[in-house]
């Protein structure tokens, strides 16, 4: 009976202690075996992720703990790799501010951090020997959950994607990748940009596909966070049919601001009320309307033109009247419009014909695992491509002048479509997963 009792209390104390991580909101880590600063876990090399213990590396993540004998506890040893690694986090639903101290008291550090679904958060931070910097971002871990009984109803792919996990999911990467420090801390207060839209919108996952939705968390400074709503394949029609709008408008709230830019898929609907002047342009005034009963501030986005190039060196419209639709939805409703469509045309005549394929997935054979055969997408985007949309949309904010424009990061300078990054002097480091499987939509 005593034995019994026992093992009760002790299912019920782990019971407890699961759920503490689980409701977790705010944690601090110091990474490396040396002397702990105080108020904070100590993470160890050796520490891999566990549910019941709430953090962790991931993904089979080897790294290393660099042990400098240093005074100060939070400045002097450090973790790193030669690898990309993932340290994740268990925690609910909401916005949190993340801050992350880099740096290696022997030797120079690099670092690139992109979080959940291959969203890039930081680029490319730099450190000399000795020195450390701590940098914030602001970040959204989105659930399901809509209310007790609805959720929201996920494509397949959808069930194995970090962004939708139950946890926040870091990945360090660069030439030398380094980190000392972390704390997180759930916020209320931060503005919240929703994105609603396809396959160019949405955080791809895998190498070497990517989206405009998941270069732009990059461009802001903490007090802003990109909750990323979109998936490839949908419409305005199953966007709102997988329940998509539904749990976006049961979490924004007044001053929060919903994107919405779609197109591409809704022009395969051949349905009588279909097309761009019916279906679509009711569904987008819906999407406006309800977001502005909600106090929120909606924003059409024109869809990013195909590469469709004509003979002149001319990039062909192929998405019909959906554009100009979009433009007009945008009007007759007063809310501000982000012509993607016509800035991403003159960014691909800017590359002109061949250079082009060079934003797009476009590759030989064998340039990736399982790939036997070449790439040729003209829809979907690599992350040069994906990058220089996202430039395009932070210079849609600023014509617009949006108060979103206020949280830039200082460093943001004007950009022109017509004058992109040199391929050349751009550089991105790729993610340790991949596939040749081409996301749902065109």
């Amino acid at each position: 009976m005593r034995k019994t009792m026992l093992q009760c209390f002790a299912f019920l104390v782990l019971l407890t202690v699961r759920s503490s991580i689980a409701e977790a909101q705010n944690f601090k880590f110091d990474f490396g075996n040396g002397k702990l600063a105080k108020g904070f876990t100590q993470v160890l090399s050796t520490d891999i992720y566990t549910t019941s213990k709430g953090f962790g590396f991931d993904f089979g993540s080897t790294v290393t703990s660099i042990e400098t004998k240093s005074k100060d506890a939070l400045n002097g040893d450090c973790i790193t790799s030669q690898k990309p690694f993932y340290f994740s986090v268990n925690v609910p639903e909401g916005n949190y501010n993340v801050s992350i101290t880099f740096g290696n008291l022997n030797v120079a550090t690099a670092t690139t951090v992109k979080a959940e679904s291959r969203r890039l958060m930081l680029e490319n931070i730099l450190t000399k020997p000795g020195e450390f910097v701590t940098k914030t971002f602001t970040i959204n871990r989105k659930d399901r959950q809509i209310t007790a009984s609805q959720k929201i109803s996920l494509k397949e792919r959808e069930l194995t994607k970090l962004d939708w996990d139950d946890k926040l999911s870091f990945e360090f990467t660069n030439t030398k990748p380094a980190i000392t420090a972390m704390e997180i801390s759930k916020v209320t207060d931060a503005v919240t940009v929703y994105l609603a839209g396809n396959s160019t919108v949405v955080n791809q996952d895998d190498e070497p596909w990517a989206a405009w939705g998941q270069m732009i968390p990059n461009f802001f400074k903490a007090g802003v966070s990109i909750a990323n709503h979109a998936e490839s394949g949908l419409t305005l029609g199953s966007f709102l049919g997988s329940k998509r709008l539904e749990k976006v408008l049961s979490i924004i709230k007044p001053g929060d601001y919903l994107f919405i830019e779609f197109g591409h898929n809704d022009q395969k609907e051949k349905g009588s009320n279909d097309g761009a002047w019916k279906s679509y342009t009711e569904r987008l005034k819906l999407f406006i309307s309800e977001a502005k009963k909600k106090g929120a501030i909606p924003v059409v986005v024109t869809s990013t033109a195909r590469r469709n190039f004509d003979s002149t060196g001319k990039n062909v419209n192929s998405l019909g009247d959906y554009p100009a639709a979009a433009r007009k939805a945008a009007a007759d409703e007063g809310v501000a419009l982000i012509d993607l469509n016509a800035m991403s045309t003159a960014l691909y005549e800017a590359l002109g014909p061949n250079e082009s394929k060079k934003a797009f997935v476009h590759y030989p054979a064998n340039s990736y695992p399982g790939q036997d055969k070449p790439l040729a997408d003209n829809t979907h985007f690599n992350p040069y491509g994906a990058y220089q949309l996202a430039k395009c949309i932070v210079e849609g904010i600023k014509q617009n002048r949006l108060g979103l424009a206020n949280y830039l990061v200082d460093t943001i300078t004007t950009f022109n479509p017509s004058k992109p990054d040199a391929l050349a002097t751009w550089h991105w480091y790729e993610s340790p997963k991949s596939t040749v499987v081409k996301p749902s939509g065109n």
